[in-house]
């Protein structure tokens, strides 16, 4: 069993120092070997582990500008709505009582076409009904 375990772990050494990876061409040509030296490996490994940071960094920007602008709650909000309300071009009184006198006479044009429809519409459905309408 002591040779065992010993050959296990010249095994993984041998392992540890190089990787031999086989690549067939699609043509005839013999078998390739590349070997990938765990140097090579390595310096992947910390490029891929930089992204991993830059991509968290990022992240956690996000994350905080988030929370910076739900900060402040109503009291912001208020203050937000007060500066913009100071924005508004109010208008006159004047202006005021034109159009709504615009709005009233139109409500009350509607009002007379609505009623009148729906008095020739009901004499029309009392011809057509005996027993029924107006």
């Amino acid at each position: 069993m002591a040779e065992n375990k010993e050959d296990l772990v010249a095994e993984e050494e041998k392992s540890k120092e190089a990787e031999v990876v086989v690549e067939a061409s699609e043509s005839a040509r013999p078998e390739q070997e590349i070997v990938v030296v765990p140097e090579e490996k390595e310096a992947e490994a910390v490029k891929e582990t930089k992204k991993e940071d830059k991509k968290d960094k990022k992240e956690d920007k996000k994350k905080k500008k988030d929370k910076k602008e739900k900060k402040g709650g109503l009291g912001k909000k208020i203050k937000e709505t007060g500066s913009e309300l100071k924005k508004v071009t109010w208008p006159t009184f004047g202006q005021v009582m034109k159009k709504t006198g615009v709005v009233l006479v139109v409500v009350a044009i509607f009002t007379v076409v609505l009623f009148g429809m729906d008095t020739l519409l009901g004499f029309l459905f009392g011809l057509l009904v005996p027993g029924t309408g107006a």
